[in-house]
């Protein structure tokens, strides 16, 4: 029998395994049999050695066991955010019993797991559930590797901060948690909702989307909420709100940092219940949709300062994602660039043959505080206006960036070479000797970077200085 089982393993090929364990006393798994049945077993104790292991080979499926039963705190498992979201995992939780009562670990499994086990439990079992989720990411590799080239669902970028958002789209398309999206005005927020849609079980149902920001507040709770006939003057017939008009979909709420505070609470009722009532009306209707928010605002803050609750905040920002500002994502400016020109090549009155040296220095020197929606405008509109057969740097309006050349290394060097001993002379309180320690130079070398950059030694405090508030 057991060398019926190795032959099998052997025609299966090695399976990666990575059982994330604290190791208490007698709680550890021994696993041995998996082994035996083609898995290439590896621990880790924590969430940057699951991470080390999965970027090794960010090709290879790998299957996860991450036992909940002892060692990890709540602060512990928000560590293992990225390793949770990497597209070539797939996560089953082992847990004891009891632990289903615990809401963070149910949220956990909810949103991140491909299925739970009560541990101990037979090797056979466990050999099935885990490879199950081995599957699964071995179908995530293969999507990702056909896509590889354009991005996610089309979205266009090869730089590394593309490839993590890429990669973290995949794994939120697979899961049922609200996703809230971070960025500034013109990154693609709405593609990247849509791709999640798109990806998702709910694809064939409605996405729908609404900004809250160019809505007036004296509206925005009947285009949410719908209203009944007669509910207000002009009210001549029903009118379906966005949420109910998403039913069995996904929502996407735009610019939620400007939603109103009367509306947060209205829309928290209907996150906490799962049914709205229209204005004018007294029914409760069940109403079952996804929720995608995204805002360029700083929504922390606006937590901070009392302007957004803080209660709607945690209940949409369960799957958090980064859009990357354009002037973050050096090559991809080249390629979406060339994009935009191949869309709208038609539309200028002479065949273009693309960009010139000018225009691609222009084009990485530029902030783009507009960001690729800046960027294909301008395109666009050089296109149209060009007069030669290349697009240049005044074509595109942006040649006065290159005025300020970018800094040389020597500078760059510099700069934060004056930084550095500025922040150990504050932290130091002037004392030379400790600052000369720290940054591992000697005290002459230490005067003569000083001299050099035009610092000056703040006077040390005395113990028996007394400062009065």
């Amino acid at each position: 029998m057991d060398g019926m089982q190795d032959s099998e393993a052997a025609q299966r090929g090695s399976r990666e395994l990575i059982y994330v364990t604290r190791g208490g006393a007698g709680r550890v798994l021994a696993l041995g049999g998996l082994q035996q049945l083609g898995w290439n077993l590896r621990r880790a104790p924590d969430a940057r050695s699951v991470l080390r292991i999965l970027n090794g080979d960010s090709r290879k499926p790998h299957a996860a066991l991450l036992d909940l039963r002892e060692g990890f705190s709540q602060q512990d498992l928000a560590e293992f955010g990225a390793a949770l979201s990497a597209g070539n995992v797939g996560w089953v939780a082992g847990i004891d019993a009891r632990q289903l009562d615990e809401s963070p670990v149910r949220d956990l499994i909810r949103d991140y797991c491909y299925d739970y086990l009560t541990l101990p439990c037979p090797e056979s079992v466990l050999n099935t559930v885990i490879g199950h989720a081995h599957g699964m990411a071995s179908l995530a590799c293969e999507r990702g590797d056909a896509t590889s080239e354009a991005g996610f669902d089309g979205m266009i970028g090869e730089s590394p901060a593309m490839r993590t958002l890429c990669r973290t789209l995949r794994k939120a398309a697979l899961t049922e948690a609200p996703v809230f999206i971070a960025g500034e005005t013109g990154t693609g927020k709405e593609l990247a909702a849509m791709a999640v849609h798109r990806h998702s079980r709910r694809h064939a149902h409605p996405f729908v989307a609404i900004n809250c920001g160019a809505i007036p507040h004296s509206l925005i709770q009947s285009e949410l909420f719908g209203y009944e006939r007669g509910a207000f003057t002009g009210a001549q017939q029903r009118k379906l709100g966005r949420i109910e008009m998403a039913n069995s979909g996904t929502l996407f709420l735009d610019e939620i940092g400007d939603l109103p505070l009367e509306s947060q609470a209205s829309l928290l009722r209907f996150l906490q219940q799962g049914s709205i009532e229209r204005l004018g009306g007294h029914e409760q209707i069940a109403v079952d949709v996804r929720i995608i928010s995204a805002t360029h605002h700083d929504l922390d803050r606006a937590v901070a300062e009392g302007r957004f609750r803080a209660d709607l905040y945690h209940r949409l920002c369960v799957l958090r994602l980064q859009q990357p500002p354009l002037r973050e994502r050096g090559s991809d400016i080249d390629k979406l660039a060339d994009y935009a020109l191949q869309r709208y090549s038609q539309e200028g009155h002479r065949t273009l043959k693309g960009f010139a040296p000018c225009a691609r220095q222009a084009l990485h020197s530029h902030a783009w505080p507009g960001n690729v929606r800046e960027l294909i405008n301008r395109v666009r509109q050089a296109v149209v206006m060009a007069e030669g057969r290349l697009i240049t740097a005044a074509d595109l309006h942006i040649e006065s960036s290159l005025t300020t050349p970018p800094p040389t290394l020597d500078e760059v060097r510099d700069a934060a070479t004056r930084a550095a001993i500025e922040r150990s002379l504050h932290r130091n309180r002037g004392r030379l000797v400790d600052v000369a320690r720290e940054l591992g130079v000697s005290r002459v070398t230490l005067y003569r970077l000083m001299q050099r950059h035009g610092l000056r030694a703040h006077e040390p405090e005395t113990p028996n200085t007394l400062h009065i508030a």
